[in-house]
């Protein structure tokens, strides 16, 4: 377990999931975001998007916090293990939602220093809609991938409990290592 992506729908908690991962395993991790957003919310052209990630997936050691679209088959292809954050989209929204909410009350920034406004949670580009848009369609992905038994193994998990006692039970191992 050397190359893992964890996937899962807006707000579902990929991040803090990838980080508390890379912590375990001693593998480091990449948000995503970091490296598909500018300064001021700009995006980041999908081509040099493409090369940033084939960077990053070329190593053989490291945790992803998502995968979009447009590179998605670079992640995949490259993967050992995908952990997928199938939860309600009750849950997820109520993440998101809370999570957007406090960035904006507290102005801290996230990727590239980058921070949230009213105007973005209500707007054309709103990641509560974007919520709303594309959980259809990553469940169906990270359902499909499931189903496939194939390469990359995936792990989907329903419940944050389930996902905190898989990454307890990787950390009592890690610790019990000599």
């Amino acid at each position: 377990m050397q190359r893992v992506l964890v996937y899962g729908v807006t707000g579902s908690g990929k991040s803090v999931a990838a980080a508390r991962l890379g912590d375990v395993l001693g593998l480091p991790v990449t948000f995503v975001d970091e490296l598909t957003w500018h300064p001021g919310w700009v995006a980041v052209p999908t081509d040099e998007q493409r090369a940033a990630i084939a960077r990053v997936v070329a190593g053989d050691g490291r945790v992803l916090d998502g995968a979009y679209s447009t590179w998605l088959d670079l992640v995949v292809e490259r993967a050992d293990l995908v952990v997928g954050l199938d939860y309600p989209r009750w849950l997820s929204f109520q993440r998101l939602l809370r999570r957007t909410l406090r960035l904006i009350r507290t102005q801290q920034p996230t990727c590239n220093g980058n921070t949230e406004t009213w105007r973005q949670l209500w707007g054309r580009e709103s990641i509560l809609r974007w919520h709303v848009q594309s959980f259809p369609r990553k469940r169906r992905r990270l359902r499909a991938w499931a189903q496939a038994n194939g390469r990359p193994e995936v792990l989907l998990f329903r419940r944050p409990r389930e996902l905190e006692a898989w990454i307890a039970g990787l950390d009592e191992r890690a610790r019990r290592r000599p």
